[in-house]
């Protein structure tokens, strides 16, 4: 099957439209219809409908596309392992949540860099099920998450405890008034209803952090945000804690494939106890 048919399946998709499509790619429209028909030849199946005004999935289309964006990141994955630069010796290949890089991911990967220059180091923003799917694949070495993946060939540890405090911008105002709900999941959801019982909801929501903290430093609010990205705002007096306010404490696991593990002795625990297999 040619990787080039893929990518230019997920282009279309992606575009929903084959001339789009074919600008993004710098190839000619006919060149999408000639590897979009030898795909779904090699396939046995139509992927898309395809008409002046777009190109949309068909129920086959639906069930390749998953496997189509795994072969498409594999092959990247091999290319850049392929094309290492000089003086690097191997990839690795790390996924995390996005509200969990900002002060954690961040410096655990300035940490490897500067103990491991040999490593090059590429990191992917990703979910559970992201996560999941490209450690599975061999496509990624580890993931950071606020659960572990659990699996065959796969081990996890916890990395750290995530401390969520109430944080506003304006500390003579109830924070009620002005309050914006983050979703952290779902023992999240559960807690804080436990801890704030009220029918009220919050007119603004946002389910990544940093995102929050963004909005909040120029229109202002209160929301629950880790300690660890709003500890300079609060000392320099831009963020004030909400007093008295429950906090919330939420595990954070590291995920690495055991194949993985003796390449990069840093996924591995000091305790080896602490390891859980899959």
């Amino acid at each position: 099957m040619n990787i080039a048919a893929i990518q230019t399946f997920l282009a279309v998709v992606r575009c929903r439209n084959l001339n789009r499509a074919a600008e993004q790619l710098n190839v000619t429209q006919s060149a999408v219809t000639a590897r979009l028909d030898s795909l779904e030849q090699a396939l046995g199946a139509q992927l898309l409908v395809r008409s002046r005004k777009g190109a949309t999935l068909t129920k086959a289309g639906f069930a390749f596309l998953e496997q189509a964006e795994v072969i498409a990141r594999t092959w990247d994955n091999a290319r850049a392992r392929a094309n290492l630069p000089r003086g690097v010796t191997r990839l690795f290949s790390f996924v995390c949540d996005p509200g969990l890089w900002t002060g954690l991911g961040q410096r655990w990967i300035d940490g490897i860099r500067s103990a491991h220059p040999e490593t090059a180091i590429e990191i992917w923003a990703g979910l559970a099920r992201d996560a999941e799917a490209w450690l599975q694949s061999g496509m990624s070495d580890a993931a950071l998450l606020p659960e572990p993946v659990i699996g065959a060939g796969i081990d996890h540890r916890d990395f750290a405890r995530d401390r969520l405090i109430l944080v506003t911008t304006a500390p003579d105002l109830p924070w009620q008034s002005h309050y914006i709900y983050v979703d952290y999941g779902p023992l999240f959801r559960a807690q804080h209803a436990e801890a704030w019982p009220t029918d009220e909801t919050a007119a603004l929501a946002f389910s990544t952090p940093d995102w929050a903290l963004d909005h909040m430093r120029h229109a202002g609010g209160a929301a629950y945000l880790p300690e660890r990205i709003v500890q300079q705002d609060i000392e320099a007096g831009r963020l004030h804690r909400v007093p008295d306010a429950v906090g919330f404490d939420r595990r954070l696991v590291l995920s690495w494939r055991r194949a993985s593990a003796d390449s990069f002795a840093f996924l591995q625990p000091s305790d080896p106890a602490e390891t859980t297999g899959g």
